[in-house]
């Protein structure tokens, strides 16, 4: 949970929590632990993929993947003030997306990208502008985005962007990426 605090004192106001190895046991031990000290610092927290553990601890909602718990069931059960973002891969998905019960939609690899096993295949910059005219929903591109490419990926229509290795990639360096990062943003 030490990059939880790193990022916290960057200055993070949402962070996902995301744990694609460990036993369920151990991600809810963990996402237990990183939600009090969210809380603690007014910080917003959703669980990755994890809608059980998202449920189970009152977390502020959870981020799905296309073959997680479909959208309007997670809806159901946690709620409707609870987060719910949902990554999208093509422009289909997008489209079937719009019409979810969603607070934002994540979208891409827009570049590639080393933090999934089988990522799907990249999308770019191009692909990324045609989505941001198909929604008016928040944006959260997601692949390969470091301080380098964030700019752009900005420029192309981003709301936001997810990242990794971007960030925490270097737990040392935390704090000086996360804030390479927010100087790539619009004011």
């Amino acid at each position: 949970m030490d990059q939880v605090k790193r990022l916290i004192d960057a200055g993070a106001r949402l962070i996902q929590l995301r744990d694609k190895y460990s036993a369920p046991r151990d991600f809810y031990q963990d996402a237990e632990t990183a939600l009090r000290i969210a809380s603690d610092q007014h910080v917003t927290l959703i669980i990755n993929d994890r809608v059980d553990i998202a449920l189970a601890l009152k977390s502020d909602g959870a981020h799905l993947g296309q073959t997680d718990l479909p959208v309007p069931a997670a809806r159901r059960l946690l709620g409707d003030e609870a987060i719910i973002g949902l990554s999208t891969h093509n422009i289909e998905q997008v489209q079937v997306a719009r019409q979810l019960p969603i607070n934002y939609i994540a979208f891409g690899p827009i570049f590639r990208t080393q933090t999934k096993a089988a990522p799907d295949p990249t999308t770019g910059l191009r692909t990324l502008k045609i989505v941001r005219t198909l929604t008016n929903l928040p944006l959260v591109a997601i692949g390969g985005i470091s301080a380098e490419n964030a700019s752009g990926v900005f420029a192309a229509g981003a709301d936001a962007v997810a990242t990794i290795s971007g960030v925490v990639g270097d737990a040392a360096k935390i704090a000086e990426n996360f804030h390479r990062m927010l100087a790539s943003a619009p004011n």
